[in-house]
């Protein structure tokens, strides 16, 4: 029987000389992190961004570094939400920019209003939701979610009407992704907002501050 030590000497030695991930983490009030800087946990939460379905660390990942067992619990909850919501791509995509929108998130906005139009949204639906108004028109089950999460955002309650509409559309499911898209989606305008986190060099802040105690229309 060969020694087992030599074989996990050369592995150890192996693990140590790969080549860090290539990656740029972006922040402003955080400052930008290096992979070799990192503790185990920090690298833990990089490792786990760049190997599933984002396959990248931009966004609010530079600030949950900072609280890297967190991080990785959020990434988690977030790759769930945006990739595996029960909610159609298109609308969860719409859940996503009702709650930039009301958090003036720019970089959440940025990179969301791609993806909505990827996956079908009207560019007259987005255009007038970044305005501060209701789309219209919308199709049965946009207005479904606008409502519903609109009343969320702007009451904290949610009516009879607007609940019982998403139900019967989606089902109680449906709704409780609704409601998990936007409480991972408000946590995420709280990170970037609180970083300043800045948009792509050229690019401008594609959403206007809106007034104080600012509602729904």
């Amino acid at each position: 029987m060969r020694p087992v030590a030599p074989i996990l000497i050369l592995a150890a030695i192996a693990a140590a000389q790969s080549p860090a991930p290539q990656f740029a983490l972006r922040g402003d009030r955080f400052k930008p992190l290096n992979y070799e800087e990192m503790t185990q946990e920090q690298k833990a939460l990089i490792d786990h961004l760049l190997a599933g379905q984002r396959g990248a660390v931009t966004g609010p990942f530079n600030v949950l570094l900072r609280s890297p067992e967190m991080g990785d619990l959020a990434q988690k909850f977030g790759e769930q939400m945006r990739f595996h919501s029960s909610i159609p791509r298109k609308l969860n995509e719409f859940t996503i920019l009702i709650t930039a929108r009301f958090w003036t998130s720019q970089y959440e906005w940025y990179v969301h209003r791609r993806d909505a139009l990827k996956y079908g949204l009207e560019t007259a639906v987005i255009e007038t939701l970044a305005a501060g108004h209701r789309p219209s028109p919308m199709e049965p089950d946009e207005a479904s979610v606008y409502t519903f999460c609109t009343e969320l955002l702007k009451n904290h309650q949610v009516s009879d009407a607007a609940f019982k509409a998403a139900s019967d559309r989606f089902g109680e499911r449906g709704v409780v992704d609704l409601i998990g898209v936007m409480g991972y989606y408000n946590m995420v305008s709280m990170l970037l907002n609180t970083d300043r986190y800045p948009l792509p060099e050229g690019v401008q802040p594609p959403l206007r501050p809106l007034p104080p105690y600012w509602e729904f229309k």
